[in-house]
């Protein structure tokens, strides 16, 4: 029988909502599995918003500070979904409390930040795992195990593409995600930041890269009350954007490949185009996040007028056995972030760490503040 394992949320917009119905359906998808998540609390600033989760979903008990979740007993672990600049406090303090934490990227605002979080779990010997869930589709862990096999040759080049319309309208409103104090680098530390752990996933550690940034949309209204999500503000006052709507990255591998990143969050017309193009001495591999469960593949000997074939992924493939019976059924994104939870758990259940964890937060952060440097400094800049 199944040992309950007590969870708290802290932060609940979008991705504390996700979170906690990934927590939710974990018995569905993953029976054998010998926890069982209980909401016990959950924990929201904005007024009212803690009190509407606990009606949906649950939980035992509300708060408006994070830190009675840190001294609630019955809490065993605790997904941090809080604001970029929060997550270094939160995620040190849940660790030394003995939590188990899954937390939001980027983890905090920089490697530093980052970092302590990771020595905060080392030194308390609890679980962590971090939120990059688009390693987590079948369709990319078949693609990984593609890439590593041989098949289509030694690894030459890499295209890692993350465009959205977030961001696009002028009338978004001026929140902290624009602030560089409480958001970081902005679409770096927001969209850049999968398109690391994407390839390092895929290839390898990053030897060196070289930048450029910008941004294209330079004011934006402050907004009068509470916000959730990319919510329009009009008639406030303007205020400065101060990160970064724009990256662009050439890559150095430790394996000698080369690869371009690019990520936008104004992309007027794009709407959640993330994806990669991994080509090979004998073949090639391509992904689109919104064909998630399908590959495009390229192999064989023709090398000239290779066709590429479409392949839908099924049960063999990653988790994907877990949602669904066939090949070309789809999964959808909240269903990485069960697979995301599912992993999670049973770091905690075996002790051993599974999916991403605090190291791949580390790699990725430092690997975004090479961007930074490479961009304010115009040269390469070495990750080793």
């Amino acid at each position: 029988m199944a040992s309950t394992l007590g969870v708290a949320v802290v932060g609940f917009g979008w991705m504390g909502r996700v979170h906690t119905q990934a927590y939710t359906r974990i018995a569905h998808h993953y029976p054998r599995l010998g926890l069982r998540p209980e909401l016990i609390r959950v924990a929201e600033d904005v007024p009212g918003r803690a009190e509407e989760a606990a009606a949906q979903f649950g939980f035992a008990a509300t708060s408006r500070d994070w830190r009675e979740v840190a001294a609630d007993p019955r809490v065993q672990a605790v997904s941090i979904t809080a604001p970029n600049f929060l997550h270094r406090e939160i995620g040190v303090a849940m660790a030394r409390a003995g939590k188990h934490i899954w937390i939001e990227k980027p983890v905090g605002l920089t490697a530093e930040d980052a970092g302590a979080v990771a020595d905060a779990v080392a030194e308390a010997g609890v679980q962590g795992a971090v939120g990059f869930n688009y390693r987590n589709a079948p369709a990319v862990e078949a693609a990984r195990e593609l890439i590593a096999s041989g098949e289509i040759g030694t690894v030459t080049h890499v295209r890692v593409r993350l465009f959205s319309d977030y961001a696009a309208h002028p009338e978004g409103a001026l929140t902290w995600r624009y602030e560089r104090a409480r958001g970081g680098s902005g679409v770096l530390g927001d969209l850049a930041s999968h398109g690391v752990d994407l390839a390092r996933f895929l290839l390898g550690e990053i030897a060196s890269l070289t930048a450029d940034t910008a941004v294209f949309v330079p004011e934006r209204a402050r907004p009068t009350g509470a916000t959730a999500g990319h919510s329009r503000a009009t008639g406030g006052e303007l205020g400065p954007v101060e990160n970064e709507d724009y990256v662009n990255c050439l890559l150095r591998f430790a394996s000698g490949a080369r690869g371009v990143l690019e990520a936008c969050r104004v992309s007027v017309g794009e709407q959640n185009n993330y994806g990669f193009e991994v080509h090979g001495t004998k073949g090639a591999v391509f992904w689109d996040f919104r064909r998630m469960n399908e590959l495009g593949v390229s192999r064989g000997t023709t090398y000239q007028d290779q066709p590429v074939s479409t392949v839908y992924v099924g049960p063999g493939a990653g988790e994907f056995g877990a949602f669904q019976p066939g090949a070309a059924n789809g999964m959808g994104y909240d269903d990485l972030k069960v697979v995301e939870a599912y992993r999670f758990l049973r770091s905690i259940a075996e002790g051993t760490p599974y999916g991403t964890t605090l190291t791949d937060a580390v790699r990725s952060a430092a690997a975004l503040e090479a961007m930074t440097r490479s961009a304010a400094t115009g040269t390469w800049v070495d990750l080793a």
